[in-house]
């Protein structure tokens, strides 16, 4: 049996040659929370090994980061440091990767005022817009991956000691992202080809309308023309191969910012900046947020819609069988990267311009005109589950079957 050792060493390669890619010559920022230094050590032996210049470890430490929300002035919130805009500007301008260890308490904001963290939030959006389009682009490599912290780890197995819940959540994640099998480079080669067969599929029939029903929800979406729909791994503007989540079992497209119509439910917590927003709905009317509820964050989740106009409108719909494995964990993991690999989910804000023919190449302006949201947000929900059909409505007006029970419909094959 390998040991955490072995496991964590593999993992540090899967993320550096299949998730970034990275590539002789080119420079990398690994952001990471202090707790995983241990694994911030060997992504950083991984990426030299591979060639890697100007490798830089951006670190957070969530201590720190609730003190900043409670103690700072509103002012010092407000405004996002001009000298970290600059930097990372200047990174993926010169063409550099960006790797994201991505492990958040979902408690750490928990009682602080939602304006303070809203306006934080809303300034980091802004400024980091350009540094930010680089990756919705896929312009340079980017990529996602979590460890285990005490307080995530406590979130998900309440009632076991912290090691012990930091042993079972490090044996979730070895599986989920495939690193306890002998080979998980070749076995995301193998993931990718599933992912890359059904997005295909999906992109031959460029469905007019996706009609939603299950408990509580009754949702269409339309697709813009020209759509196209991604999942599993994407290709950089110099041609690497990368995947910007791992684990990844979605395929995705963009809605019509100006298309949604009707009421969804969430079925798994939503995690935002250290807030959980739960038991929520929204109503849609032309695209846009008209209404909602919400039985745990609600100030949270209302300063979200706020952020801007395309804060009240979706960007992305995103479609993942029920039988997949984090699904089949049953366990809620309070992290997006995760809870989203499980689920159906949409998202709020911004749509990746990827998913539109010639969008990487489009203002922002030509980019609305072919109904493509735009927005400083992209914050994915969850709102798939067992009882969740999905039907396609084609351009001649035909319905057929996508997902019933949560499950493909189509033969994905």
């Amino acid at each position: 049996m390998a040991s955490l050792l072995d496991n964590l060493k593999k993992y540090a390669k899967l993320a550096i040659q299949t998730g970034v890619n990275i590539q002789k010559g080119q420079p990398l920022i690994i952001n990471c929370p202090i707790e995983g230094a241990e694994f911030a050590h060997l992504l950083v032996e991984e990426a030299y090994n591979a060639g890697a210049e100007d490798v830089r470890v951006e670190w957070t430490d969530e201590v720190l980061t609730r003190m900043k929300f409670e103690r700072e002035p509103m002012r010092i919130l407000e405004n996002f440091p001009e000298w970290k805009v600059q930097m990372l500007n200047s990174h993926v301008e010169k063409g550099g990767a960006v790797l994201s260890v991505y492990a958040p308490n979902p408690d750490l904001l928990k009682g602080v005022d939602p304006k303070r963290v809203a306006a934080a939030n809303k300034a980091s959006g802004q400024a980091l817009k350009k540094y930010r389009s680089y990756m919705m682009n896929d312009r340079v490599q980017w990529s996602i991956v979590s460890v285990p912290t005490e307080k995530w780890a406590k979130k998900i197995y309440p009632d076991l000691a912290v090691e012990e819940a930091m042993d079972k959540l490090w044996e979730q994640i070895f599986r989920i992202t495939r690193v306890d099998q002998e080979d998980p480079i070749q076995a995301w080669k193998e993931h990718n080809e599933r992912l890359r067969k059904a997005r295909e599929i999906l992109n031959e029939k460029q469905y007019k309308k996706l009609v939603y029903k299950a408990p509580g929800t009754d949702l269409e979406i339309e697709l813009p023309e020209n759509h196209i729909w991604s999942g599993g791994s994407s290709l950089s503007e110099k041609g690497a191969e990368f995947n910007p989540n791992m684990p990844t079992e979605e395929v995705f497209t963009a809605p019509h910012k100006d298309g949604v119509n009707g009421t969804v439910v969430n079925t798994k917590p939503l995690n935002y900046n250290g807030n959980l927003i739960d038991k929520f709905s929204l109503t849609f009317k032309d695209g846009k947020v008209v209404d909602f509820t919400a039985e745990e964050g609600y100030e949270t989740l209302k300063h979200l819609l706020d952020t801007d106009e395309g804060s009240r409108r979706l960007g992305e719909v995103a479609l993942v069988p029920h039988n997949s494995p984090i699904s089949q964990s049953g366990l809620i993991f309070f992290n997006t990267l995760y809870d989203e690999n499980a689920s159906c989910h949409l998202a709020l804000g911004e749509a990746y311009p990827t998913n539109v023919e010639g969008g990487p190449e489009m203002s922002e302006e030509e980019l609305k005109e072919k109904g493509i949201n735009v927005s400083i947000n992209h914050e994915d929900f969850m709102m798939g589950s067992a009882e969740l059909d999905i039907d396609g409505v084609t351009k001649d007006g035909k319905t057929e079957p996508i997902m019933r029970n949560g499950n493909w419909a189509l033969d994905m094959e």
